[in-house]
């Protein structure tokens, strides 16, 4: 029941950030939690890869380059899912930093409760 509450949470989410962002654009809810399941499905199978041939540079940006990463991700979505529409790569990293902010929030609802 968590894992479901939480699918429909980061569905908002991407649906709220679209919705802040000028630049993101999504039909409606069913593409937005089709963005969540294509993003999540991208961030376990893409993102490691893309990490690893990427480790010099990271390395030497501090990690600020994850960001950069993060932004593809975003855009790879983009290219997959036709609902959703990113206008570019600065719209993408814009919407990566507020969906994780909004994700964050979100969290705090799904958590446990420690007895």
């Amino acid at each position: 029941m968590n894992a479901l509450i939480r699918f429909l949470l980061s569905g908002l989410a991407v649906l709220l950030t679209a919705y802040l962002l000028p630049g993101v654009s999504v039909e409606h809810y069913g593409y937005a939690l089709l963005v969540a399941v294509v993003l999540s499905l991208a961030n376990i199978f893409v993102k490691p890869i893309l990490i690893i041939f990427t480790i010099p540079i990271t390395v030497v940006t501090l990690g600020l380059f994850l960001l950069v990463i993060n932004a593809v991700i975003i855009l790879l979505v983009d290219y997959f899912v036709p609902g959703f529409q990113v206008d570019g790569f600065w719209w993408a990293l814009a919407f990566s930093l507020i969906l994780s902010i909004f994700n964050s929030m979100f969290s705090e609802f799904t958590k446990e409760k420690k007895r």
